[in-house]
């Protein structure tokens, strides 16, 4: 078996014009040397796996080519030193470094003193090293890289040209990968390589570490699928999904997809800070303008663009806020799944409209999708009891009992809780004063028997302990028409009003004691009726001096109050 060469190394750019995204300080290093304007003492700072040594190494074979033919086989090797400050950070190492500086090169114009992670040196060599490095000799050019800038002492930075590498950004780290596939033969999605260049987060050396891992897992064809089950990245078609759920108002469904998130392992903080770059990107999407914001592949680019015509402007800046929130709260809660479950029933309740939003948290109610998920089957048609026959010439004598309306159980069983609920009573309530009893029994009955059962009602509400309703049926006494309709009048539009809610009641019981289910009964607003209860003392006293005038001088006489 060949020794394998991680690309990483393999491909370790040689010239400037192999460093990927570093254009800027490429470039204003090639016209350094070229004008001859090159600092002796130089500062490379910024993330890991950049190109900062790789570019430190370039510099230093650059340096001593400058005049020479190119063509010349001249070996500078042994005018670039390197030395690793994490391992070699004591006062000795750099008194020993200083010694060397002194010795002029034997071959080409200069020295160059390369010193990795110069962060690590010590306080005491940061001090031995400042002379030398403020005043070097002629030949001498000190090359510093280093992740942790903030670490050196402000003497030292002083001291240096500071060049400040940038991390890669993910077209650029894409493409390079595309670069090295054509070398390596490799077929690879597009997609495939963006999601690669996005894990690396902007660092190249752990973009080809990634690239590496996931050819040994797929082989010569990189696909997208195998990306990301071989890295456990949630796939953006997880996202695009559950806002698909999220803006249908699909609360259910939007739980039971996070849990099989959760299932395949990953952390619900890094599912809601996913989520929220996604609305980032679909809010991107919706201007033409910003579309090139999309660090995305072209496929992911069209559906970003196809969903944000969904998504209203006003969704997306409420979702991002609410996602926010809960990524700010995650860590300090102490049931974490539940926060994120909350947040993703608020956004998903963010387009509804069912309902009045009484809070800016608002949750569309349980009760809702309860109401809703029977309506899907289809209701079989109430079953009515089979019509009463009788001969020819011959009366109906035997009481046939009335059959049960099933809106009632429908009604016994329909929530209380939501505004359908309410709506369905009231026409479970109509349906039943207005349905269809043509072929019912009719059997005839006087006034006198009508007003002998409304008063037995008007008992009976009084032991259910229904007083309201009973006081409003003594109120008056009901009359009786040739058409069976019974007349009530009544004093004023509130005791209407609870008089129609008891009416349904009332109208079944008169027609079950009666035997006659063509009974109405019409309840008549009348103002005019005469007071006949509750008088005021003044109303007593005014009633009584009517009859009896000298009530009045009594009063007087004796100075009486009411």
């Amino acid at each position: 078996m060949e020794n394998f060469i991680v690309s990483a190394r393999k491909y370790r750019p040689q010239i400037f014009e192999d460093v990927v995204g570093q254009q800027a300080i490429t470039n204003t290093l090639e016209n350094a040397i070229k004008n001859d304007h090159l600092a002796q003492a130089l500062l490379f700072t910024g993330p890991r796996g950049v190109g900062k040594t790789s570019c430190a190494r370039i510099l230093a074979k650059k340096i001593n080519e400058q005049g020479l033919d190119t063509a010349t086989t001249e070996d500078f090797a042994f005018n670039i030193f390197e030395l690793d400050a994490a391992s070699n950070n004591s006062v000795d190492d750099i008194r020993s470094l200083t010694d060397q500086v002194r010795i002029p090169p034997q071959t080409g114009k200069f020295k160059v003193y390369i010193i990795d992670e110069v962060h690590m040196l010590s306080q005491a060599a940061f001090n031995a090293f400042l002379k030398t490095l403020e005043e070097p000799p002629a030949h001498a050019i000190f090359i510093l890289a280093t992740t942790e800038k903030h670490k050196i002492i402000p003497t030292i930075l002083s001291r240096c040209q500071i060049f400040d590498f940038k991390r890669i950004g993910v077209l650029d780290a894409k493409n390079y990968l595309k670069v090295i596939c054509e070398k390596e033969g490799i077929t690879a999605e597009d997609d495939a390589l963006h999601i690669i260049a996005q894990k690396a987060d902007g660092a190249m050396r752990d973009a080809l570490s990634i690239f590496d891992r996931v050819i040994s897992f797929s082989g010569k064809n990189l696909t997208r699928e195998a990306v990301t089950e071989n890295l456990n990245v949630l796939d953006y078609d997880t996202y695009f999904s559950m806002t698909d759920l999220l803006l249908d108002n699909k609360i259910p469904d939007v739980l039971n997809a996070f849990n099989c998130i959760l299932g395949k392992g990953f952390e619900g903080h890094h599912f809601i800070n996913g989520l929220a770059s996604h609305f980032r990107d679909l809010l991107v999407a919706k201007d033409k303008a910003t579309i090139a914001l999309l660090e995305v592949g072209d496929n992911a680019k069209k559906k970003y663009l196809q969903q944000a015509v969904k998504a209203s402007i006003p969704f997306l800046m409420q979702a991002i806020d609410k996602a926010n929130d809960c990524d700010l709260k995650y860590r300090t809660s102490k049931n974490q799944r539940l926060l994120t479950e909350l947040t993703l029933m608020q956004i998903a309740s963010i387009t509804f409209d069912g309902e009045k939003k009484k809070a800016a948290n608002y949750i569309i109610p349980a009760t809702f999708f309860q109401a809703v998920m029977p309506a899907k089957k289809k209701m079989q048609p109430p079953i009515m009891a089979p019509k009463p026959v009788a001969a020819k010439d011959q009366k109906v004598v035997e009481k046939p009992k009335a059959p049960k309306p099933v809106l009632q159980n429908i009604q016994r069983r329909t929530s209380s809780l939501s505004l359908k609920s309410v709506h369905e009573k009231k026409i479970v309530q109509k349906s039943e004063v207005e349905e269809n009893f043509d072929n019912h029994p009719k059997t005839a009955f006087n006034e006198a028997k009508l007003q002998k059962l409304w008063k037995e009602y008007v008992a009976i509400l009084n032991k259910k302990g229904e007083r309201s309703m009973a006081s409003i049926l003594a109120t008056d006494t009901p009359k009786l028409d040739e058409n069976f309709t019974i007349s009530f009048s009544l004093p004023n539009k509130l005791m209407q009003d609870q008089f129609q809610k008891g009416k349904p009641k009332l109208l079944h019981f008169l027609r079950e004691k009666l035997n006659h289910y063509g009974i109405q009964i019409e309840a008549i607003l009348n103002e005019t009726i005469e007071k006949k209860f509750a008088y005021t003392p003044e109303e007593k006293y005014n009633k009584l001096k009517e009859k009896n005038p000298l009530l009045a001088k009594l009063r007087q006489t004796f100075e009486l109050d009411l």
